[in-house]
């Protein structure tokens, strides 16, 4: 049952081929048995998920399911969940508890679903390695030498190694859509604004969204369909009628305009992964959609761009955690400045501090005009670009990321090097845009993603889009052979 995705694992709960109880008691076994090799999870709730799984087992008998009700799901640990613990992959929350829940969370409690744990990730979400986690690397279950991609490296890996049947992630520069890519899952990050950011610890605010990481596209509607929604708690929530994403999976393709901008089939994407995304192209046309180029004429901006709004709203976020209310202390402070400086200075890892350095600086006097003010201005350039291409398509598509993944270690001594590989994600987020990576077969051993952009609010053409090519080829039923 492991092997079935979350509609089908859906359909056999209500069929009563199973009970939830049964089901999660599946996956714990396998998470004790298993994730000692992916380092996927930081927290199992071993006692809380049976819990849960016996309360959807009596809310399903008397009559009061939805979809999800009784289905195990993991969540990012930087999702506030009451009670549990809550670490955002970093040692300056290693002992912190949430005492509230997330807007996701609890909307995923309200439906009924269970929660197997909390997943790994890059410290704060900075990273695109998932090396940078206080608990550890995670490995990618397609080969334990490679990365599994970040920040939710941890959502990613669970999910491709069957040990979840489906995982929440965030994205701030790429952090669903390019693990999604190299653990071969399917992965949604929705236009800003149209999930909850309530109770997920911040890195960018201006660019942080959750979405759903699941096997397939269909899997990816039904937990959107959960998670959307306004939430007065939240500000830069919209408050926008939300539509049943599961409603259109079907739709014909027929007269779909692809633009694929030429920016992205240059200089630097690996041959290979030029080929498979190509060839998913190709299968779009077989479904009867056109294919057109356009351009993305502001596309190498986007890494400077990022790398110092992201920084800057890093810096501001992260001040709060400084030893005083909650979160580590460092031992036998001489004074109120010495306990800030030695409780950061150890709480923080290395790639952190270097961001927080970063944003400090471009936020300091004399030099916001500079980097802050004009990089906002670049910020409005990329969106336009995007603007404009939408005018002669209705989706963009085109790689995730320049590579398969890559080793772990491989590009830890240079920074510079590990932020170009999100070189065709980080517009996305710059822009508010919906993205999404679906499986589109392998290069050089690995799993390859094909990157999907549309317009705000177009989540649920992309799914159709999705859906149609997963019905049209088996890439995402592919799994790794050790799992």
């Amino acid at each position: 049952m492991y092997d079935k995705s979350l509609s089908e694992q859906s359909r056999a709960l209500a069929d009563g081929e199973l009970s939830s109880v049964e089901l999660t008691q599946l996956y714990l076994d396998r998470i004790k048995q298993l994730d000692s090799r992916y380092n996927s999870y930081i927290t199992v709730t071993e006692e809380l998920a049976l819990a849960q799984a016996k309360a959807a087992d009596q809310r399903r008998a008397t009559g009061d399911a939805s979809a999800l009700t009784g289905i195990p799901l993991a969540h990012k640990d930087l999702f506030c969940t009451e009670g549990v613990k809550t670490t955002c992959g970093s040692k300056i929350l290693d002992n912190f508890v949430a005492p509230y829940e997330s807007t996701v969370t609890g909307k995923f409690k309200e439906a009924g679903s269970v929660m197997l744990g909390k997943t790994n990730m890059d410290e704060f979400a900075m990273g695109s390695s998932n090396e940078n986690s206080y608990y550890g690397a995670v490995k990618n279950p397609w080969d334990s030498t490679a990365i599994p991609g970040g920040s939710s490296g941890g959502s990613a890996a669970c999910v491709a190694a069957r040990l979840a049947a489906g995982a929440t992630g965030t994205d701030t520069g790429g952090s669903i859509r390019q693990p999604a890519s190299h653990c071969g899952i399917t992965g949604l990050k929705p236009t800003y604004g149209r999930v909850s950011r309530y109770g997920m610890i911040a890195y960018a605010s201006s660019l942080d969204q959750a979405g759903p990481m699941t096997r397939t596209a269909e899997d990816a509607a039904l937990m959107l369909n959960v998670m959307a929604g306004f939430d007065h708690r939240d500000s830069t929530c919209l408050d926008r009628e939300v539509p049943d994403y599961t409603a259109n999976l079907n739709d014909s393709l027929e007269g779909l305009t692809i633009g694929l901008p030429k920016e992205y089939f240059s200089t630097g994407l690996d041959s290979e992964v030029e080929q498979r995304v190509r060839d998913a192209v190709a299968e779009y046309e077989k479904l009867g959609a056109k294919v057109k180029e356009v351009s993305l004429p502001n596309l190498e901006l986007s890494i400077p761009a990022y790398y110092v709004i992201a920084p800057a709203e890093a810096s501001s976020n992260l001040s709060r955690f400084d030893g005083a209310r909650f979160g580590h202390r460092c031992e036998n402070p001489e004074d109120l400045m010495d306990m800030y400086k030695r409780s950061r200075s150890e709480g923080f890892g290395e790639e952190v501090k270097r961001r927080i350095l970063v944003g400090t600086y471009a936020l300091s006097t004399g030099y916001y005009d500079a980097y802050y003010k004009k990089a906002q201005k670049i910020r409005r350039l990329i969106r336009d670009d995007f603007i404009n291409a939408f005018e002669q398509c209705d989706i963009i598509m085109g790689p995730n990321a320049p590579t398969s993944a890559f080793n772990i270690g491989e590009k830890n001594d240079d920074p510079v090097a590990m932020y170009l590989s999100d070189i065709y994600t980080l517009s996305v987020n710059l822009a508010g845009l919906p993205g999404m990576s679906v499986p589109a077969g392998m290069a050089n051993g690995r799993p390859v993603g094909l990157q999907m952009i549309g317009r705000h609010f177009d989540e649920s053409r992309l799914l159709n889009a999705a859906h149609r090519f997963q019905q049209a080829t088996d890439f995402h039923q592919q799994f790794p052979v050790n799992s």
